[in-house]
């Protein structure tokens, strides 16, 4: 018996290893055409057989013998067919180089899934920027880039897109900051700081316009804004790039305060190489600005430095760092009409601040081709602000930690990513009744995205989020030693949790058009500021909200997008109609009592914003000259759910008074003087928005043209008309229709390697405003050299 199972044992292991040293080997390395960088996470496919590339470029798979075809495709690249016959036992080596694809619609992004996905398949709506358009408009924070994106306004420093957001004044963001897929928010106040992104090294920022909570968590309520830094390629690249813009005089000669010129100035450097297995990214910003607005000045520098060390082919460390250093002035509003437009209306806020992340990650990709990423971040604030009103001053600090887990199944054309977070804060200022919180935030996510039928991508995602806020039991407010307000937090806790779903499809109609559709939730826990900030702001009190509640929603939408090439121009013109309910929507409000009546965060009910946007993104060579193109129309109705009516207003009784549709309609400047013109609209938005920016390069000159057009703010907080702001009322008469700012540049290459630029910003000199209160810059005229060796 022993001797017949040793016999059946030997016999069944001398056919499997028979059958195994059957197969053949198929190996090599995937590159970039133009860069020598290798292709990471690339496809390699032949037959039911197939790899994916490693930190290296690498692949290796085992295959039967016989002749095959072999794909070998990367996102945002042309793919690339092998025909190779292999024999039993051989071990073929065949290196591949990829070029990257003219056609826009295969631009790789990351952002609406985590993972990299050609443009044309996205199920959202995604606008990338490149670098290039950084450089030739001399944008000198993220802010000024984001007012080219069609969707995208700025509204002082608060970005809202498709009208899902108003003006919190710097408390509170329903738009997320990512840099390097990893969420960047001021830890009190919830709310990006654009002027830290580090501008010099970027390799492309991605727009999510829509709730994309599902994957991201709090605050992407909105949209999603992903700042991917650049990496070092095989060749050392340094760039060097200084600027010097002076400021006009005003259109208004009376608004003239200055004898000295008006100007900034600075300069960018960064440097990327490689050294064996080491990548090296630095960079440096620094700015100077003597401003147009009165006893307004800033300095600021920056420094970052991104290390990655690939230790094998399978497993990769890295560390990011950013530090900003910064001093200034600034004021909240103007002194008034005419003379006093550009000088401030309230008292001077000065600050010092540090801030600064350090970004440690770790990336390997096991024997399965499964990919498992670590990120974390270190982000610090010491913030010394204030007035003579107020201290102003805070220190935060976030602790950030993901576990990302991604297996691509390439046999069934199937992505699963799924993953844990925790965040955790620490906040002490004398804004917050000059006592510590603490804030923790804990969530796991899981996302599909499977392509069926080779045309239709499907994608499906889940977030569960639990927050919590640590607060001491009774939290004093003082001004001086005088206690002027008590508030009580049970427990000394204030906890939630909730989930969010997404869902959406893209289907390949044929090679250049594709349709969409996406629905999504979103989520956003209230910020420290906004349930506990006590100050005053122009004058005006803020006061804390320790009842507030998170806001939740939904926005869905249908889009098109359509590839078309006119000469070796590519471009795609995309058309989409959307609409974003949210629920107990979080927004400052007048609270009627004392005087002057103070502001506090509140939620103000339901709302809805309906709309559509059309845009044209291209580039390429039109008529022979090397052209780029971003252009884009939106349109919303952004209504209350609840909004009184007119008789209402003057007839409601006290309980009515007490309502969010009274109190919505009363606040409202829309709503003030003759009643008869009360209509329902959201505030700080703008209904009719349209972008342009297009430039052409002949030879060694090249011109660029942009505009920007927003309509009327047809709704602001009615105590600013009536009370805070000093001729605000007329301001927003005179300026009915709107606003259109022209700009213009114009640049000469030297040589390969230098350009000089000169760019005309606001070619009208017109008097506008971004936010109400604070007029946005005169005519500007600006020289420029970049220089890369």
């Amino acid at each position: 018996m022993n001797k017949l199972v040793l016999t059946f044992l030997v016999t069944t292991l001398a056919i499997f290893s028979g059958a195994w040293a059957q197969k053949a080997t198929l190996s090599g390395k995937m590159t970039d055409a133009k860069t020598g960088a290798p292709l990471i996470s690339a496809t390699v496919q032949a037959g039911s057989a197939g790899s994916i590339s490693d930190l290296d470029g690498k692949y290796s798979f085992k295959i039967e013998p016989g002749e095959y075809k072999v794909i070998f495709s990367y996102v945002g690249y042309e793919p690339k067919t092998e025909t190779v016959v292999l024999r039993p036992d051989e071990a073929k080596v065949l290196d591949v180089v990829l070029s990257e694809s003219p056609n826009i619609l295969s631009t790789a992004t990351v952002t609406s899934g985590k993972h990299e996905r050609a443009l044309g398949e996205v199920t959202v709506s995604l606008d990338v920027i490149k670098p290039s358009l950084i450089s030739s408009t001399n944008q000198t924070s993220l802010n000024g880039l984001l007012d080219k994106v069609p969707g995208v306004t700025m509204v002082g420093d608060q970005a809202n897109i498709r009208g899902g957001s108003g003006f919190s004044y710097g408390a509170g963001s329903r738009v997320l900051l990512l840099v390097d897929d990893v969420p960047i928010l001021q830890a009190d106040a919830g709310f990006p700081q654009w002027e830290d992104v580090p501008l010099e090294n970027i390799e492309q920022v991605e727009v999510v316009k829509g709730a994309a909570s599902a994957l991201y968590g709090s605050s992407a309520l909105n949209g999603i804004i992903n700042v991917r830094t650049a990496y070092a390629k095989a060749t050392p690249e340094t760039k060097f790039a200084p600027f010097f813009t002076s400021y006009m005089s005003p259109k208004n000669k009376a608004a003239k305060w200055w004898d000295t010129p008006r100007y900034n100035t600075g300069a960018s450097v960064s440097h990327k190489q490689k050294f064996g297995n080491l990548d090296v990214v630095l960079g440096g910003f620094y700015y100077r600005a003597e401003s147009y607005n009165d006893s307004t000045w800033t300095r600021r520098g920056r420094w970052n430095a991104s290390l990655k060390y690939r230790i094998t082919d399978r497993l990769s460390v890295g560390l990011n760092s950013n530090f900003n250093k910064s001093k200034g002035s600034s004021f909240f509003f103007w002194g008034g009409n005419d003379s006093l437009i550009y000088r401030p209306g309230a008292a001077v806020s000065e600050s010092s601040t540090l801030r600064f992340n350090i970004d440690p990650y770790v990336t390997y990709f096991d024997k399965a081709n499964n990919r498992h990423k670590l990120m974390g971040r270190f982000f610090s604030v010491n913030n010394n602000s204030g007035t003579v009103e107020a201290d102003q001053s805070n220190i935060s600090d976030v602790y950030y930690g993901e576990y990302q887990f991604q297996r691509k199944m390439e046999n069934i054309n199937l992505v699963m990513t799924a993953g844990g977070v925790f965040i955790g804060t620490r906040v002490a200022a004398p804004l917050y009744g000059d006592t510590t919180f603490t804030s923790r935030n804990m969530a796991g996510y899981l996302q599909f995205d499977k392509k069926l039928f080779g045309r239709l991508n499907l994608s499906a995602g889940f977030r569960y989020e639990d927050n919590t806020i640590i607060a001491p039991e009774i939290i004093e407010y003082k001004q001086g030693a005088t206690i002027v307000r008590r508030d009580t937090v049970p427990g000394g806790e204030i906890k939630e949790a909730k989930p969010v779903f997404r869902f959406g499809a893209s289907y390949q109609i044929d090679r250049t058009t594709f349709l969409r559709a996406s629905w999504g939730q979103g989520y956003r826990f209230p910020s420290i500021a906004e349930k506990f900030i006590y100050t005053l702001f122009g004058g005006t009190p803020i006061i804390p909200n320790p009842e507030l509640t998170s806001e939740t929603g939904w926005s869905a939408e249908l889009g098109l997008r359509k590839g078309f090439q006119i000469s070796e121009f590519n471009a795609f013109v995309d058309v989409a109609g959307f609409i974003s309910e949210y629920n107990d929507m979080m927004e400052f409000n007048i609270v009627l009592a004392g005087f002057p009546p103070p502001f506090q965060s509140r939620n103000v009910g339901d709302t809805r914003i309906k709309g559509f946007e059309t845009s044209i993104t291209g580039r390429g060579k039109l008529f022979g000259l090397e052209t780029t193109a971003l252009i884009g129309y939106t349109y919303i109705d952004p209504k209350f759910k609840e909004f009184a009516s007119v008789d209402s207003l003057r007839f409601g009784s006290p309980a009515f008074q007490q309502t969010d549709a009274y109190q919505n309609a009363i606040n409202s400047s829309i709503c003030s003087g003759d009643r008869a013109n009360c209509r329902n609209v959201l505030k700080y938005r703008y209904r009719h928005t349209f972008k342009f920016d297009m430039e052409s390069r002949y030879r060694k000159f090249s011109v660029g043209l942009a505009a920007i057009y927003n309509s009327q703010m047809e709704n602001i907080d009615e105590v600013f008309e009536a009370f805070v702001v000093p001729g605000l009322r007329q301001y927003r008469k005179e300026h009915q229709n709107g606003d259109l700012v022209l700009s213009a540049r114009i640049g000469f290459f030297a040589t390969d390697h230098l350009k000089l630029s000169l760019l005309g910003n606001n070619l009208t000199n017109r008097e506008y405003v971004s936010r109400p209160g604070k007029l946005e810059a005169p005519r500007s005229i600006t020289v420029r050299m970049d220089y890369d060796f």
